[in-house]
């Protein structure tokens, strides 16, 4: 069922539509390096040889699961042969994210040469996988997951087609059993026409008849892993979503990406560990409570485990969400950080300072120090921070939740001291 041309394509149409990329290199005959990025069964294999096809090209192809450098060694001569009859050589290297970099700088200074034009194909970001030198050769073109509307067609296609595909006269399938083989397919063309082959096999053994049902298809179609990598930017990309559905006040969001994670395999100590961060840099004083809530979550996840350890920490993610959000302390202690690596170790103030000994008790260490809990409202005029830095103020408490009565309390505090007279 691989399409024979670049018009019998399905999707991509950001790349292959007018005036589009790589349709614009097809149709000068032209075709440069370039690195097609996207999910499994979204076409990029197929994609890469049709454009080679259509661009005159001798298409040599290379697996770097089960190729390496000495492969890659005995095709340069032919590729010199070609060239001498100026034939362009596209090297279609498939899965191109399992070369290391030693073995991407092999075929560097070909693909630098012009003797090779490079055709990756890869389901990983190629900004973590790639090297630089060649990724600076190629242009990066981010393929999609195949739309619903897309595979219908795909399926509609392998069944109707003469000659092609699973056809024949009495090869059909119910439009509820094609609705349900294309929702799970999630993108994946391969995984339709798999799963659309299972469904004729069972349906030809149970029934007698090429008439697909629903149920064929339920029971051809094993659900799979959702697609997740714990290193790579999936990992990123949820992480990131789980964070910002947080930050935004949206529990619904926090909850799926939440559930996401887990379904698809993440530690869920790591999601732990992301919401005692959150509660301390995102809400803060805002909800005191809230470090509370995630550290609890997190020791409850130890003691009761998968499954039921994901009740308390779903409990904790709509907690963090609907709480009052504040990031005061958090950028405190970015400011703190920049004066102390700006300015280096300031001296402590000599009232500060602990005098254990005589002699630095003679030093005026500790001297005029005054102690706040004897002074009416338990606060003083005196400076706590180096001199270099008086008046300096880190933490602003915002207008949000609990932070609304620190603000309150601050300003109370700042007028005792401006009148310069102890605890009065």
């Amino acid at each position: 069922m691989r399409p024979s041309s670049l018009g019998e394509v399905l999707g991509q149409e950001h790349l292959l539509g007018p005036g589009k990329l790589l349709r614009g290199m097809a149709d000068a005959g032209r075709l440069q390096s370039i690195i097609l990025w996207g999910p499994p069964g979204c076409g990029k294999t197929t994609l890469a040889r049709l454009l080679a096809d259509a661009c005159g090209a001798h298409c040599i192809p290379f697996s770097a699961v089960t190729s390496g450098t000495r492969e890659l060694k005995n095709i340069l001569p032919d590729a010199r042969r070609l060239q001498r009859s100026a034939v362009p050589v596209v090297l279609l290297v498939d899965e191109i994210h399992h070369f290391n970099k030693s073995q991407q700088d092999t075929f560097l200074p070909h693909v630098e040469a012009g003797l090779l034009t490079l055709i990756g194909a890869t389901t990983e970001n190629p900004s973590f996988e790639l090297i630089s030198p060649l990724l600076s050769r190629c242009r990066v073109c981010v393929m999609q997951p195949l739309s619903e509307e897309t595979l219908a067609l795909v399926v509609d296609r392998a069944v109707a087609e003469r000659g092609r595909g699973l056809w024949d006269g009495d090869l059909g399938i119910a439009p509820e059993a094609r609705d349900v083989l294309v929702q799970r397919a999630r993108g994946d063309a391969r995984v339709a026409l798999n799963g659309l082959e299972g469904a004729v096999t069972l349906a030809r053994s149970l029934s007698g008849t090429g008439r697909v049902e629903l149920n064929h298809v339920e029971q051809a179609l094993q659900t799979g892993p959702l697609h997740y990598d714990k290193s790579g930017e999936e990992h990123y990309n949820l992480t990131s979503a789980f964070i910002k559905s947080l930050r935004g006040s949206d529990p619904d969001a926090a909850v799926y990406w939440m559930v996401r994670m887990i379904e698809a395999g993440e530690d869920p100590l790591f999601i732990a560990r992301r919401m005692v961060i959150f509660a301390a840099e995102d809400v803060g004083n805002a909800d005191p409570q809230a470090l509370q809530v995630a550290v609890a979550a997190k020791d409850a996840f130890h003691f009761v485990g998968l499954p039921e350890g994901r009740i308390p920490m779903a409990q904790a993610a709509v907690y963090l969400a609907t709480a009052p959000k504040s990031n005061s302390s958090y950028r405190a202690l970015l400011e703190a950080t920049r004066d102390v690596r700006e300015r280096g170790a300031l001296p402590t103030p000599l009232h500060l300072r602990n005098a254990p000994t005589g002699l630095m008790k003679s030093l005026g260490y500790g001297a005029d120090y005054r102690y706040p809990h004897d002074a009416p409202g338990h606060v003083t005029e005196q400076q706590h921070l180096p001199s270099e830095l008086e008046g300096r103020r880190y933490y602003e408490p915002g207008e949000e939740g609990h932070e609304r009565i620190i603000r309150e309390r601050l300003k109370s505090w700042d007028a005792i001291r401006k009148r310069g007279v102890p605890g009065t």
